[in-house]
Formats: structure tokens, sequence, C-alpha cells
């Protein structure tokens, strides 16, 4: 009876697993990126239309040397400056900036002070919008487009041309990258790229493309927004609250009145510099938020971290424990635990094998994601604990309000 039970469990996982890999949006394929060469729609058709830069920047001294520069030195054909909030910071922020767009002279760069959020108001969201008031007074025209980018990510010199022809090609309120994330320390290695695969598999890339499709989401590092679409879903107040601003901007605007379009891919040039050298960084970057995604919910706590041992940890365990159980002469039941506890594990390293490519990693740590995916687990639980300490979403001297 044992071995029954446990093969019905096996079962499950390896069809959890099936539908996924044949139909949950082709989320694994990690296929959605901008062409490689866009059209240059303006050489014919008309201008290229403004675009203003807004970068919320909170203690990030270190991190503007190493992007900033990356937007000053855009070769987009049209109008484009930056406007940089300066978030309460407290290490010379603006200070940098100065000095950074100084050797900058040909390009226009706008800063804005700004004392933290007001109640209600989630900081990075908060920063947002004054960032977005001041692209509108700044300019004597307002700007078409507007790109939420963070201190944090380093642009291609042709990033903001690529994002505005796309686009303007497809008629987009929204165009997404998910930024690459840095993978220099071994811990980075381990974690980063399941981090990307996962945010695939809870908002498949094809579906949020789709207009047809709920499924709605962005990456916060490099959002192009048209701004009449923004203003006509409500603005940022809508989401003024949201700690998930990225998720939740993309769907505020997918979801306006007239159903937006929206577009969210994959990128190796828009580029995260944010180090994590030890394991315990990456460990409170995803608690920090782990929770919040979960709504705070302890049911949906339970059946995440349910759903997750059934997916991750039941393929290599019973696999493994049935396979001894099953050569021995064990049985059909155990033969069929064995077989299909198998089955679930080679179709999720299947599945993590283009994930692992993007980030040129070797295809031997496919098999070991369960053991990733286990540690998320902890992080996440650990996020709940935080939280219901009072101290959830801890980052740069502010936490989450309970």
């Amino acid at each position: 009876m044992t071995a029954l039970v446990f093969a019905g469990v096996a079962l499950l996982s390896l069809a959890i697993w099936l539908y996924l890999l044949l139909a949950h949006g082709r989320y694994w394929l990690a296929d959605q990126y901008l062409p490689a060469r866009p059209n240059a729609f303006g050489a014919q058709e008309r201008a290229w239309p403004d675009v203003v830069a807004i970068v919320p920047a909170r203690d990030e001294a270190d991190m503007l040397p190493l992007t900033l520069p990356t937007l000053l030195g855009q070769d987009y054909p049209g109008k484009f400056s930056v406007v940089l909030v300066d978030d309460a910071s407290s290490d010379g922020t603006s200070e940098v900036a100065e000095k950074l767009a100084a050797a900058h002279p040909g390009r226009t760069l706008h800063i804005v002070h700004s004392d933290g959020p007001p109640p209600g108001w989630a900081g990075k969201v908060a920063a947002m919008r004054r960032g977005f008031e001041a692209s509108v007074a700044s300019t004597s025209s307002p700007p078409e487009y507007v790109l939420f980018t963070d201190a944090d990510i380093a642009h291609p010199a042709d990033g903001v041309r690529r994002l505005v022809a796309f686009g303007e090609a497809r008629e987009l309120d929204l165009v997404s990258l998910m930024a690459r994330l840095r993978t220099e320390t071994a811990a980075e290695r381990a974690i980063v790229p399941a981090f990307v695969y996962s945010f695939a598999q809870l908002y498949p890339f094809a579906r949020v493309n789709r207009p047809s499709s709920r499924t709605a989401a962005a990456a916060g590092g490099c959002m192009l927004v048209r701004r009449n679409a923004l203003i006509q879903a409500g603005g940022l107040e809508k989401i003024a609250g949201a700690r998930i601003d990225d998720v939740a901007l993309g769907t505020l605007l997918k979801r306006r009145a007239g159903r937006g379009r929206t577009w969210l891919g994959l990128t190796t040039d828009v580029r995260s510099v944010r180090p994590y050298p030890r394991f315990s960084d990456l460990w409170d970057m995803i608690a920090r938020s782990a929770y919040t995604q979960l709504r705070y919910s302890p049911y949906l706590l339970a059946g995440t971290l349910l759903g997750l041992l059934i997916m991750y940890a039941v393929p290599p365990v019973l696999g493994l424990a049935f396979l001894g159980i099953a050569l021995a002469g064990g049985g059909t039941p155990a033969a069929v635990a064995a077989g299909a506890a198998l089955a679930a594990w080679a179709s999720l390293s299947l599945s993590y094998l283009p994930t692992l490519r993007l980030y040129r990693l070797r295809s031997w740590r496919a098999p070991l994601l369960p053991g990733v995916m286990m540690l998320y687990g902890a992080m996440t639980f650990d996020s709940a604990r935080r939280y219901h300490r009072g101290s959830g979403g801890r980052w740069k001297g502010r936490v989450e309000e309970n």
C-alpha cells in the first residue's frame, strides 16, 4: 500500500511536469527576444518620439559610475533625457550623478530630490511618480515614452533605439526586458538562473505577450512605457502601495480600458551590475519580496511549499529511493514510482537547460535544480517569518509595514 501511495505521488509530479513542458506557455524555452536589427521606422514615417529615462536611486553612489554613463551615452536619434530621483540618499548619490553628467555635455540630466515615500506608497513607486512628474515639467512638450530603469542597470548604446523601434512597430504600451543578472560568483551562478527560470514559470513570457491572455508582468530594471497609456490606465497612483512594482505596472497597463498591449522579453545586453557576492546576500534579496508575491497569505504559503515539494523534491528523492527498491525486486508499484519520479526529474532538468544556456552555464547544473528550489522554499518561508516579525521587505534602511 505504501508503494502504491508513493507511486501516485510520483505520477502526480510527472503529470505536472508534462503539463508545464507541453502546455504552460513555452515558458522554459527562453525564446522571447527583441529583434537584433529592428526596423528603423522613423526614417520614412515620422520623427523618433521623445523619451525620458527615469532612474530611482537610493544610496546608489557605487552603482551609478557603472550605469548612468550608459544612459547618458545613448545614440538615440530623437530627443532623449534622463531624470534621476535621489530618494533620500545619504551617500552622495546626487553629487556622483552631477560629476558623471559633466562628462556627457551633450545629454540632459535632471536631478530631483525626494524625502521618501508618503503614507500608503511603496518607496520605489513613489520615486517613479516623482520622476514621472519631473519628466513632464522639465520639457517643453511631454515625452511620448518614459523608460523606467534601475540605478544598477547598464544599457547598450542602442538600447533605447531598439526598445522604441520595437514598441512603435507593434504599437505596444509597454516593452520590458528582464535584465541579465550577474553570475560571477559561485553563489550567483547557483541561485540567479533559477530565479529567472521561476519568474518565467510564474509569468510565461509568451502569454504576457499575447493580447488575449490575462497573464501580465514586467521586469522592473527596464520598462519602456507609453506615457498616454499610463495616464489612461490611472497613473502610478493605481499601484501606489505595490511592493512588486514591475508586475503591478505590467498588469495595470495590459488590463487598462481598451485592452493594452504589452511585451516582456529576455536580453543579454541590458545588464544588472549589482553584486551578490555571498549566499546570504542572495537569500536576503529573495526573502525581501517572496511573501509579498504570495499576498501575505499563509494559505498560499502552505500551498507553495507543498507544490515545491511535489514538483522538485519528489522526483530525485522517490526516483533514487524506489529505483533501488525496484532493482531489489520491490514489485510493480516500486517500479512505477521509480519510473515516474525519474521521468519527472528528467523533464524538469530538460526545462532548465535553455536558461542555463542563456547564462552560459554548464548543463550539469540542470539535475541540481531541485536542490536550488528547496532553498527557494526555505527563503520563501523565511520571508513570511520576517514579515510577521515586523522586519519584512527590509532594503536600505526601510522596512515594509505590517
